[in-house]
């Protein structure tokens, strides 16, 4: 299998999605069935993927296209530039790391795409107006033009069966994100020395559906309550973005910055030594596709604190503390506590989320859509044109 695994996405820092497509290629190039992977990415994401992926294999070939990194650029070049780039390669699949304007019908292959969540619909506040009302359009164009959707959780597949048409929400399968135990267990802190005490963690993007400003409300909250230390900090990991400037507003008006370190552009060791060394991972998504972070925080035993939400549930069964969002931080701190005076449990096994799981759903899904597309008599074929 000759496989174009496209990353072309706006992060210049190591996020959700490069994190995916670096885990996706570490894992397909454990199956024996993949000739090549051609991985292509923006100038300012090359070097990050390869530090990310960490693995020389003569297979894995990472192409650096260019192009300007404003949102229509971008955009632009999904539908006009990508098919000519996947005719070169000669590619079999073309495998998109997330929804991007798809012009199947110049497509030399088939297409797949990952769906994480459908937070355009879901959550518009993530993105604004009129942003979103481009986004959603993006979305459904790229979910009916695919020839395969592979959504990271159960709970996404459910959504989008809710959401598409019948046509659209067979092609959808389940194939988590890649979460395996960090091999490595050497890793500095990212933190000040200055901040060298005990810090609960908190890794979200500053978006509106990781709710980063109710775990401020509620470390203010236990502070002023005394239920933890002082000097406990909470260690918020994650780019910048809409809700940046709320962060910092209540930082402010609640006079915490003294118990508030917030991070972006840290490394994967360091990462997961604030998973192995945190007190107890936060996470108060009002929604999620997935919830790596829940995963990443089991896998290095860390306590997990969350909201009770479905695909949280779905990763973390009985081992996770999990409140009601109608609960405001009064649940959430009573379930902090909680988990602060349990005992940590030790790392937890996720095999539904190895590498060989992941490879070998990935290349049924690939196969399947060849098959179908050779069946048809028409390489580019697709069940729905948007």
């Amino acid at each position: 299998m000759r496989l174009m695994l496209v990353a072309v996405s706006a992060n210049s820092q190591l996020s959700g999605v490069t994190r995916h497509t670096a885990n996706l290629a570490r894992c397909l190039l454990l199956h024996s069935g993949i000739e090549a992977i051609h991985l292509i990415a923006a100038p300012w994401e090359q070097q990050m993927l390869r530090e990310a992926i960490a693995l020389e294999d003569p297979r894995l070939h990472i192409h650096c296209v260019h192009l300007d990194s404003y949102s229509l650029a971008r955009n632009l070049w999904y539908y006009f530039d990508l098919p000519a780039i996947a005719a070169q390669l000669d590619a079999q699949v073309v495998h998109l790391a997330y929804p991007a304007p798809l012009n199947r019908r110049k497509l030399p292959c088939p297409a797949i795409v990952t769906v994480h969540d459908l937070y355009p619909w879901d959550i518009p506040e993530n993105f604004g107006f009129p942003k979103v009302v481009f986004n959603r359009l993006i979305l459904q164009q790229c979910l009916r033009g695919a020839d395969g959707l592979a959504c990271v959780s159960d709970a996404t597949v459910e959504r989008l069966r809710a959401r598409e048409r019948p046509e659209v929400a067979s092609k959808a399968g389940r194939i988590y994100n890649r979460v395996e135990p960090h091999k490595t267990r050497v890793g500095r802190s990212p933190l000040p020395r200055s901040r060298n005490g005990p810090f609960l963690l908190c890794v979200a993007q500053h978006r509106r559906n990781k709710n980063v400003v109710l775990a401020l409300r509620t470390l203010a909250r236990m502070l002023r309550e005394k239920a933890v230390q002082p000097e406990m900090q909470l260690v918020i990991v994650g780019i910048p973005g809409p809700e940046t400037a709320s962060i910092h507003r209540f930082i402010e008006t609640a006079r915490i910055g003294q118990n508030v370190l917030l991070l972006s552009g840290i490394s994967e060791g360091e990462l997961q030594w604030c998973y192995r060394n945190c007190e107890a991972l936060l996470a108060p998504s009002l929604m999620e596709g997935f919830g790596l972070p829940v995963a990443e925080g089991l896998l290095a035993g860390a306590r997990v604190v969350c909201s009770d939400i479905a695909p949280f549930r779905e990763l973390g069964g009985d081992r996770c503390r999990y409140f009601a969002l109608a609960e405001d931080e009064e649940g959430f701190a009573r379930a902090i506590r909680a988990a602060l005076e349990e005992p940590r449990r030790g790392p937890v096994a996720l095999p539904q989320m190895m590498g060989k799981a992941i490879a070998a759903d990935s290349m049924a899904l690939y196969r399947r859509v060849v098959g179908a597309a050779e069946t048809a008599g028409i390489a580019g074929s697709s069940a729905v044109v948007a």
